[in-house]
């Protein structure tokens, strides 16, 4: 008889099976069983539903977790469905299994025409296939996929990077190959399949001319109901126009012979070359109604790093020959010196066709200073002059760091690509020859669309030495004439969004709990709300904010009224005559919140008040969704649904009233529905809740109410949304899960998808446990101390329910629900385990570090944002050391887990250090997971699974007595620990 040897790896590697299920004894046909990683890896979801312009179709992604994706294409009012794998979507590509970069794989798109005959879609590599290519260092390329919608038969075209359907007509298909030499690594930048009315936003940027290499590759133009095709070499970009009667592209061939722009005519077949020679054409650009063309044209020049772009646009489309408009920058006088026009942005005619909006940006002259041969040296010096001839050019690694910096260096170097490509508004006038400009480095951000007559600059650099270090953000605003370039001061030392009227004739901000109103062609200022019954002050908001605004909803098209939210009601408030007017009437009195505006035309420019209005509400004691419907000129709104769910997704066809949209509660998944514009009898035509039947997911959910320990806050009502477990017995208590962040009750009707990412709601309650997701408020200079004031009553108010075990209560928060968490342990026993996920332990470190994500300091966030403290820890020292976990850690008698990750640029790795450190000297049970070269989330999927696994086995053992697994008992050697992941990453991945 054999011996066995239980080592600890053995050990774990038992744990671990039975935590995935494998190798158990087939469940009873038909019971249902608790979730387990192969369910959450497999669990499908719908992602970009896109209907038809006429409605009678709908198409979207069903992907899962991990793996291969389909596309499915059904009618949504017959019963005809097709479905086409189109791979793994979530590969990663460009280069051989590098990041996507120009030139890789497109977008996740799926498109209609317009005349809903037809969809196209990109199809990526399966995952086997992907793992083959990634393995032969060759790039991940998509192909697409184009279906008959008549007959459902697909036509696949390999090898493509970007597509897009022609616009109105409908009568073309575009297919952007990659280039045969690049791999998928080099070329145009994907752009989206939908609308193909502008440029994707491609360019060879600004960088050095002679290292460009030809990005022109095969253009595939194919005539939908003939089929015939029509290959255009060497294109670099195209773009089509709106009504679909033009495409336009740019050629970059070898050695820019029969480089130019050209316009085909694809009712008639004209073609045309707009312009030609010797240079690198750029973002083709269509105005809205397909009259006007631009494009950049850029060239070398030798005294330049940097390529010099021209201005060439053209209008004249339904004539014999389009009129052709050119603006070369060099010898522009009043151009200064070190000037052209940026390639960073698309350059646009005005509505009129009077203008061109384009950007300019500086160039840099290269260096034709002689590199200097270094000087003879004494013979006793051989070794600085062989240094010295090794590296002419050796220079110190500095970066400066200096106390008048208005934007640190490290958020410098955050936003250095995007300073790189900063460009300055101007506008070129044909008639008169001359360019206008709006921006410059007194006034840097400046706002113009093709609509405007005016244009609005913000200023923001006498506050932003401030802003970086209290987060109060202030800017000037200006109203900038297009014509002559003139700007006056609007308003002085605005907080908070700045927002022009659809034509720029009127600017809204606010000031002082009132929202206000800038006329740009008088100068005259209104105060919109000082006369009406209500607020505007959002007084849901704890922060450190003087008078926090309620969003705007926005403009009407006209210009002539604003939408307003007063946190419950909407109002449509008139900018020069009439009275203000309440749309929803009742949302305060029934505590019923009109949230916000659905939007149901993407290319709307401003709210159309003469049609419907859709209004997405919210109950906020019962925690009821629906979606509401406003007449024009009807105040008063009629709820088309309303019940105890979620609605979201909701989508109009664009040529009939058919609507589609999701619903959704805690054990129903957002499965698709179709109806018409009253949203009544939805039809369910997609069947997401198919894969409930198996799985066990939770025995129901309750509310339940309390309020905060801390005296000067019992005058707030807080929830607490509280998830059954799936095998719960009334009048039996459970282990209980208590996850944290600020206000979560509001979820209490989501559908949360099984994932593999830690904690989550949806698999502990499937695997026995109670799941409490509670609010929490704040008082100003306590953050920590509030969340203990929130939490600890919540959590006495579900053990009263009778639900929850108050001898195995668990708690996880990440991030903010971090440092909450860290926070608690100290102040209370309440928990018998907890796990801290990238949490701030030490507020008075923490608050002069760095956010590396932005490169900003932690400052503003203290003091403006989720840290709510009132100034620095020099005035607030008690303050920050009372809400400090670090100081109390004394304190903690509960067992916990800490998450930071080495690379995390939120909050500094060094918290979880410090805080584990800390714990450790003391002796208390502390364990810390370190991912190597992850942010502040994981996104490794071998890391995720692993993370979600270690926090299974963590509370199992602590809140069920399950057998706590080797690595929580006696941890893993260094020397041991490469055996160990692989063993265990090898029974996760089963």
């Amino acid at each position: 008889m054999s011996h066995i040897r239980r080592t600890p790896l053995v050990l774990a590697l038992v744990c671990l099976l039975s935590l995935t299920s494998l190798g158990a004894a087939p469940d009873p046909p038909g019971a249902k069983v608790p979730i387990t990683m192969a369910d959450i890896l497999a669990w499908k979801s719908i992602n970009g539903p896109v209907l038809s312009h006429d409605g009678k179709w709908l198409a979207y992604r069903l992907s899962p977790t991990e793996g291969d994706s389909e596309v499915v294409v059904r009618q949504t009012q017959g019963e005809k469905e097709y479905r086409f794998g189109c791979g793994d979507v979530s590969a990663v590509a460009g280069g051989a299994g590098g990041p996507a970069g120009p030139g890789g794989r497109s977008s996740d798109s799926l498109a209609f025409s317009g005349d809903s005959a037809w969809v196209a879609f990109s199809v990526a590599p399966t995952k086997k296939e992907a793992a083959q290519l990634r393995k032969q260092r060759k790039p991940l390329q998509d192909r697409v996929a184009l279906v008959d919608l008549a007959t459902g038969k697909d036509v696949q075209f390999p090898r493509v990077r970007r597509f897009a359907f022609a616009g109105g007509r409908s009568g073309w298909l575009a297919l952007l190959k990659y280039q045969a030499d690049a791999g998928g690594s080099a070329g145009a930048t994907p752009g989206s399949a939908a609308g193909g009315t502008g440029g994707p936003g491609a360019s060879a940027g600004s960088g050095s001319a002679a290292s460009d290499r030809p990005k022109g590759a095969d253009l595939i133009l194919r005539e939908l109901p003939t089929g015939n095709e029509l290959n255009v070499g060497n294109v670099a970009d195209f773009a089509f126009d709106k009504p679909g009667r033009w495409i336009a592209w740019t050629t970059d061939a070898q050695d820019q012979s029969g480089n130019g722009v050209t316009a085909r005519n694809l009712e008639t077949g004209v073609q045309v070359l707009l312009d030609g020679g010797k240079a690198w054409y750029e973002r083709p650009t269509w105005t809205e109604k397909g009259d006007g063309l631009a494009a950049l044209k850029g060239t070398e020049d030798k005294a330049y790093k940097d390529k010099l772009y021209a201005l060439v646009a053209f209008t004249g489309f339904e004539g014999a020959k389009p009129a052709r408009v050119v603006y070369d920058p060099v010898g522009d006088k009043g151009l200064p010196a070190g000037m052209t026009i940026s390639p960073d942005r698309n350059p646009e005619w005005s509505e009129d066709l009077s203008a061109v909006v384009l950007g300019l940006h500086a160039i840099k002259k290269k260096d034709d200073i002689a590199e200097a041969k270094p000087a003879a040296h004494p013979a006793d010096d051989k070794a600085d002059a062989a240094k010295a001839e090794a590296d002419p050019d050796e220079k110190p690694d500095l970066v400066l760091w200096h106390y008048q910096d208005r934007r640190l260096q490290t958020q410098q170097q955050v936003e250095e690509d995007r300073d790189k490509r900063f460009s300055f508004v101007a506008v070129y006038r044909p008639a008169t020859r001359k360019l206008v400009r709006l921006a410059d480095d007194t006034l840097r951000e400046v706002q113009a669309t093709p609509r405007s007559r005016w244009a609005v600059g913000l200023d923001t650099m006498p506050y932003e030495l401030g802003a970086s270090m209290d987060g109060r953000r202030y800017q000037d605003v200006y109203i900038v004439d297009l014509q002559t370039g003139d700007r006056r001061l609007a308003v002085r030392k605005v907080r908070g969004s700045v927002v022009p009227s659809p034509d720029s004739s009127r600017v809204l901000y606010f000031e002082d709990g009132h929202y206000f109103a800038y006329e740009a062609a008088t100068g005259k200022t209104t105060n919109l709300t000082a006369a009406l019954p209500t607020s505007f002050i959002d007084d849901r908001d704890d922060h450190n904010v003087t008078k926090p605004p309620v969003p705007p909803i926005g403009w009407s098209n006209d210009s002539q009224a604003v939408l307003l939210s007063d946190g419950w009601d909407i109002w449509q408030v008139p900018v020069s005559m009439g009275p203000a007017t309440n749309l929803t009437v009742t949302g305060r009195k029934e505590q019923v919140r009109y949230q916000r505006r659905l939007v149901l035309d993407r290319d709307e420019k401003g709210i159309d008040l003469g049609q419907a209005l859709y209004v997405s509400t919210f109950g906020e004691w019962t925690k009821k969704g629906g979606v509401a419907r406003i007449e024009p000129g009807k105040p008063g709104a009629q709820q088309l649904l309303w019940d105890d769910a979620q609605f979201n997704r909701v989508m109009k066809a664009k040529s009939a009233e058919t609507f589609v949209y999701s619903r959704e509660t805690y054990k129903e998944p957002p499965d698709l529905y179709v109806a018409d514009a009253w949203l009544k009898v939805g039809r369910k035509v997609t069947a997401l809740d198919a894969q409930m039947a198996r799985v066990s997911w939770s025995a129901g959910s309750m509310l339940v109410e309390y309020t905060p320990d801390e005296k000067t806050m019992r005058n707030r009502k807080l929830q607490g949304a509280l998830f059954l477990p799936a095998d719960y017995q009334k009048g039996k208590p459970y282990p209980t899960l208590v996850y944290i962040y600020e206000r979560l009750s509001q979820d209490y009707n989501r559908f949360f998808v099984p994932t593999a990412n830690g904690f989550n709601k949806s698999v502990y309650t499937s695997n026995g446990y109670a799941v409490l997701m509670p609010d929490i408020t704040y008082k100003l200079n306590d953050p920590g101390r509030s969340a203990v004031w929130c939490v600890v009553p919540a959590v006495k108010a579900a053990v009263a329910t009778g639900v929850v075990d108050a001898t195995k209560v668990g708690l996880q928060g990440h991030s903010w629900g971090g440092y909450q968490t860290a926070f608690l342990v100290t102040q209370t026993n309440t928990f018998a385990a907890a796990i801290a996920g990238a949490p701030l332990t030490d507020m008075v470190s923490m608050y002069s570090l760095i956010y590396k994500n932005s490169g900003n300091t932690n400052q503003a966030i203290f003091e403006s944002s989720q840290g709510r403290f009132l100034g620095g820890y020099w005035d607030n020292w008690d303050a920050y050391y009372r809400n400090s976990p670090v100081f109390f850690a004394r304190n903690v008698r509960t067992p916990l887990v800490i998450l930071h990750n080495d690379k995390d640029g939120a909050v500094d790795f060094t918290q979880g250090v410090e805080y584990f450190n800390t714990l450790r000297r003391i002796g208390k049970p502390v364990w810390m997971l370190e991912y190597l070269g992850e942010n502040h989330g994981l996104r490794k999927p071998a890391n995720m699974q692993d993370y979600t696994v270690r926090m299974r086995e963590f509370f199992d053992h602590y809140l069920k007595g399950v057998t706590a697994p080797a690595w929580l008992k006696q941890g893993v050697s260094r020397l041991d620990i490469e055996d160990h992941l692989r063993e265990r990453a090898k029974l996760i991945g089963k």
